[in-house]
């Protein structure tokens, strides 16, 4: 669904048929899908599941990533008309956790111990990068600033999910239980009051909306885990991947320029050379899960780990874009390969981990 999103997006798009331009409503609602992506992912942490060896590998493999990055960086620098600045280093750095997660979900593979290294590296690969744009891209604060507002924007998001935890009034359940499956559907409408309350602290202190997102995610995820939560949680998901997911995606495929790439051959090479970067940047790190992977999910996990946050890749390239650091040929090519990548790694690694599954299964 994915694939074919993105790509109806492109035909639709100003830039093909010009059918739908990328404005008002549906550039509102591009901002909203690309925060709820990030929303659901959230919501499927389960620090229970993986933490541990899963986070410490993960925390490993995306500083392992970093160093991998900036030496891929320094190279780009050196190419004519290419220039990269630093900030091309985060996004070669990102997991596009909001894509794996329903892609895990449906293949079966969410709950195994290939899928909990996935969402453990897909974490890091996502907040790593979320926190480093924060505290240096911002362009509201300065570093200390933002750092002090992490640390005080994470200790209310800890307070937020403890109290979602351990402070549960009965009267108060027994009245979000009821309304559960009424019109009024309190529960849902509580939810999307926390969400939008993260989404704006998260904004007013010079983050992006997506890391309140990812926050808000994370405090419901908890907040709902077990059966007792499941009704709300299915809630979530039908209003999420039904309704918002398709304008992030389809909103992606009209807001990307695919004209931009003919432009001359240095860009038209960029494409499937950041393609080929966030696989070496963010698959190579495989290496350190070689005694935790069984026989054959090598390549597939390392593809999983390739696939970029898109989210993020749009942020980092639209800040570059406005404040003139990257050059909007290298910010086309690099979303372009970003989208490439979302629409080939998955699909491949998918297909090698079932490929895989069924040689390991007895005959």
């Amino acid at each position: 669904m994915v694939v074919l999103e993105v790509l109806l997006g492109i035909v639709i798009g100003p830039h093909v048929l010009g059918l739908v331009p990328f404005e008002s409503f549906v550039a509102i609602m591009f901002t909203i899908g690309m925060a709820t992506t990030l929303f659901m992912a959230g919501i499927e942490l389960d620090f229970g599941e993986i933490g541990g060896q899963p986070l410490t590998l993960g925390a490993a493999g995306w500083v392992l990533s970093v160093l991998l990055s900036l030496a891929a960086v320094a190279l780009l620098h050196s190419v004519p008309k290419v220039d990269a600045p630093m900030m091309v280093v985060l996004a070669l750095c990102t997991t596009g956790l909001g894509v794996l997660v329903p892609i895990l979900r449906d293949s079966g593979e969410l709950g195994t111990p290939f899928g909990r290294l996935v969402m453990a590296a897909g974490t890091l690969g996502e907040v790593g990068p979320i926190v480093a744009m924060s505290l240096l891209l911002s362009q509201h604060y300065d570093s200390w600033q933002e750092a002090g507002f992490l640390v005080l924007f994470l200790a209310i998001v800890a307070a937020a999910a403890w109290l979602g935890v351990k402070a549960r009034p009965p009267r108060l359940l027994g009245i979000l239980g009821r309304h559960m499956h009424r019109s009024t559907q309190m529960p849902v409408r509580a939810s999307l009051l926390v969400v939008t309350a993260l989404l704006l602290l998260a904004e007013r202190f010079g983050f992006e909306s997506i890391f309140g997102a990812f926050a808000a995610g994370m405090v419901l995820g908890q907040a709902t885990r077990g059966p007792a939560g499941k009704p709300l949680r299915e809630k979530l998901e039908t209003l999420c991947f039904s309704w918002f997911y398709p304008f992030f995606f389809v909103g992606t495929g009209i807001k990307f320029d695919i004209a931009a790439l003919g432009k001359d051959a240095t860009t038209m090479l960029l494409v499937p050379g950041f393609a080929l970067l966030f696989l070496l940047v963010r698959g190579l790190p495989v290496l350190l899960y070689r005694r935790r992977l069984a026989a054959g999910q090598a390549l597939p996990f390392a593809l999983s780990s390739a696939v970029p946050s898109l989210s993020i890749i749009v942020v980092i390239t639209e800040i570059g874009s406005h404040t003139g650091s990257l050059n909007p040929d290298v910010a086309a090519a690099l979303v372009g390969a970003a989208l490439l990548c979302v629409l080939v790694y998955p699909t491949l690694g998918g297909a090698l981990l079932a490929r895989g599954g069924a040689a390991a299964r007895p005959a």
